[in-house]
């Protein structure tokens, strides 16, 4: 006797799939598409395990998890196919569908993502189908279901072909983001590779290792007209490293425009950027260019850059691109030949991940990045930075303060500068307006730096530690007293060259980098 299912019963299929399929239909006419949010409806409806989208890149010809039920994103990270290899690549390789009963049976499933082969003492099936767009496979839809035998898959291996049909145009913009990604990337380390031209920038004073390879960043990239993304702490001379850049480049005779972003309220930073025609907003009562039609022909610096607000940072992706931009009020494109230096105190990686700042961006900025390390990161480069400083305010007050003594260095030396460079400065100034003896002294400094339990710079640890930060921190002071000479830091000393060989193995010193 033939058994019917009566349409809109309980227990119908078709009507409990028709549901399922018009749920995840409009799902996907949403502009923002949450893939993993159709897998999960699928694999409720499925009773599946777990489910996985994966999406090819026909770069580099590897296949990554797109989308997954019953797998943690952290989890799926690390998993990459290869084409052809495996059940999920041969069935982009083959364009058709796979069922493996028993997947604990077959030496062609490679179970990169851990699966349980086993569950509550059943085998579990695996079924994997392509994703297909315009006839081209993409990528490929599949899941584990535990196997009872008797089951027909057939029904099931009939809905997740239907499913991959209908998120196929999605699977299509998805892989050709991740191409552009990859490609992007590829981009940026070609561009870093080509900069070799040598400029020593003039104004940003320091000896150290650190600095040094701040200069040699400045000097590789200063004559081209790549992209440069600063990071550093507040305070740090992020805008002096602009300056650097701009002024030792072909562009030095053209504009340099500064704009502080953080400073600018969202509702004008757009204006004050691309410019507006007149009465496109109230109070518009004329045409205005913006910065980066105003620094045609030169450099825009960009600072506070990660301040940006998101709305902005679609347009100056196209900017970036295109190197061309529209007013406000206007739909005609302007060409504008700018450089673009960009500076930033902010962790951009967390911003993309908390969806508060772009990932193609980042990509298009970050060509040629220069870190500029903290003050406490190159405690030895003080000396010199305050000598800079005595001579400045000199100048500008009037003084004729000729040294700073042994013991306000070391007061300098030991404060943690959570203010770096900046909150120097503004020491020295100090001192130099109270000294009335033409020398720097520790009373003349700000009280707190006198004192490290008030200023919460007591190093913290066990002896062993403290010690070792002593010693580490002497040997780098005698280095830098010898300009690099390992044998005579280690007579001053008071060591054999073999003792002091010893000690910067041990704390990672490389006595070249002192070298004048």
């Amino acid at each position: 006797m033939n058994a019917y299912c009566k349409f809109n019963a309980p227990d119908c299929y078709g009507a409990k799939e028709l549901e399922v399929l018009l749920e995840i239909s409009h799902l996907l006419s949403n502009r923002e598409i949450n893939l993993d949010e159709v897998i999960r409806i699928l694999a409720i409806h499925l009773g599946a395990n777990r489910i996985i989208v994966t999406v090819l890149n026909r770069e580099t010809s590897t296949i990554v998890i797109e989308g997954s039920f019953g797998i943690s994103v952290q989890e799926r990270k690390n998993v990459v196919y290869q084409f052809g290899k495996g059940i999920i690549g041969k069935v982009i390789n083959s364009g058709e569908t796979v069922l493996i009963k028993k997947i604990a049976d077959s030496d062609e499933f490679l179970n990169l993502t851990k699966a349980p082969t086993q569950i509550g003492g059943s085998d579990v099936s695996f079924i994997c189908t392509p994703i297909r767009y315009k006839n081209e496979i993409i990528g490929t839809l599949s899941f584990h279901k535990v196997y009872k035998g008797v089951y027909s898959f057939d029904y099931d291996t009939r809905l997740l072909k239907i499913v991959g049909s209908m998120i196929g145009r999605t699977m299509r913009r998805r892989q050709e983001y991740a191409e552009e990604m990859e490609q992007l990337r590829a981009e940026n380390q070609s561009l870093r590779g080509e900069l070799h031209n040598r400029i020593l920038p003039e104004k940003i004073k320091g000896n150290s290792g650190k600095m040094n390879e701040v200069f040699s960043l400045i000097e590789s990239v200063a004559p081209t007209d790549a992209t440069v993304l600063i990071r550093g702490e507040s305070g740090v001379g992020k805008e002096l490293v602009a300056d650097a850049i701009h002024f030792n480049s072909h562009r030095k005779t053209k504009p340099f425009i500064k704009v502080n972003c953080a400073a600018l309220p969202e509702s004008l930073i757009e204006s004050e950027l691309f410019g507006h025609e007149k009465g496109s907003f109230t109070g518009a009562s004329n045409t205005r260019i913006g910065r980066f039609e105003a620094a045609n022909g030169g450099t825009i610096f960009l600072d506070e850059f990660g301040d940006i607000p998101a709305s902005t940072q679609v347009k100056l992706l196209r900017v970036l691109q295109e190197r061309e931009i529209e007013r406000i009020g206007s739909t005609k494109p302007i060409k504008v030949d700018v450089r673009i230096i960009c500076a930033t105190n902010r962790n951009l990686e967390e911003l993309i991940n908390s969806d508060k700042f772009r990932e193609d961006l980042y990509y298009r900025i970050n060509v040629f990045p220069v870190y500029i390390p903290s003050l406490r990161e190159r405690i030895n480069d003080i000396p010199i930075l305050t000598d800079f400083f005595i001579e400045k305010f000199n100048k500008r007050h009037g003084k004729n303060i000729k040294r700073i003594t042994s013991s306000a260095i070391d007061t300098l030396m030991v404060y943690h500068w959570p203010g770096n460079i900046r909150e120097l400065e503004n020491c020295i100034e100090r001192a130099c307006i109270l000294s009335t003896d033409n020398v720097l002294r520790t009373n003349n400094l700000p009280a707190s730096l006198q004192t490290a339990k008030g200023t919460k710079t007591m190093m913290s640890g066990t002896l062993d530690i403290i010690l070792g930060k002593m010693e580490k921190q002497i040997i780098i002071d005698a280095l830098t007293a010898t300009h690099g000479n390992s044998a005579k830091a280690a007579e001053q000393l008071g060591i054999t060259e073999r003792m002091m060989g010893i000690r910067t193995k041990k704390y990672d010193i490389e006595a070249k980098r002192f070298k004048v």
